[in-house]
């Protein structure tokens, strides 16, 4: 059981956005808190950024030494380790152009692929991470079950399905 609710401010920089948005206010949100609680993870607060592919190069390059845009990144902010009050517990940042050209080559819906990347990057800032192979299989395992719950189908199962076809 998580030990409290997440706070999440969204913020859109990139009118793109909108229409995914538009279509489900809450997604972004329900996915936190459901991940926040799959993985107990204390309450506090979060900050989504909704951008381009142009700044997430920017950032990409700033805080990771890599010039390419990527579809997500998450700034840990340190707080949760301190376990003190509602703690902030980090940025999450989304790129436009690189989330909807996922979607579209893993034929996945974009509101499933939005939530599977919150989620993902959620995870990130409480600790989660997908390095090592053994830690990447904890961390899928409890992205799709965060899925699941928000009735999205697992990613990771997609992924390996069309590996396997490709092998043939």
């Amino acid at each position: 059981m998580s030990r409290g609710g997440v706070d999440v401010d969204v913020r859109i920089a990139s009118e793109d956005w909108q229409d995914v948005i538009a279509r489900d206010e809450d997604l972004i949100a329900r996915s936190i808190n459901a991940a926040a609680k799959a993985a107990d993870a204390p309450g506090g607060s979060v900050d989504v950024l909704l951008t381009s592919d142009d700044e997430m190069r920017a950032l990409n390059a700033r805080w990771r030494g890599k010039n390419k845009p990527t579809d997500v990144l998450s700034f840990p902010s340190g707080e949760a380790a301190l376990g003190i009050g509602s703690p902030f517990l980090g940025d999450i940042a989304l790129g436009w152009g690189t989330c909807v050209r996922d979607a579209k080559e893993t034929d996945t819906d974009m509101q499933a692929h939005l939530a599977h990347l919150t989620i993902h990057g959620f995870l990130h800032l409480v600790g989660y991470d997908h390095e090592e192979s053994e830690a990447a299989d904890v961390m899928e395992a409890l992205e799709a079950k965060v899925l699941a719950s928000l009735g999205y189908a697992d990613p990771y199962e997609r992924m390996a399905s069309d590996a396997a076809t490709q092998v043939r």
